[in-house]
């Protein structure tokens, strides 16, 4: 089973995953955003290292859920 269908699984089964997915889907628009602007402000730089922070947080908890459910269907 590919990754990609794996996380098109999760996405309708797994509400711990979708949560995340969505979460991470939304701090990357933020975070596109706030680069996008040519210069930051102290609170807009905060902000953006905040949400990478929290980005890939999110991102290594969809991995693990990835992973484990590729170890179940194996």
């Amino acid at each position: 089973m590919t990754d990609d269908i794996i996380v098109e699984k999760l996405l309708q089964e797994n509400d711990e995953f979708r949560e995340a997915y969505e979460e991470h889907k939304a701090h990357r628009k933020v975070t596109e955003k706030l680069e996008k602007k040519h210069i930051l402000t102290t609170e807009d730089e905060v902000e953006l290292k905040r949400l990478k922070k929290l980005k890939l947080s999110l991102k290594d908890k969809m991995n693990a859920i990835i992973a484990d459910n590729k170890e179940n269907c194996a």
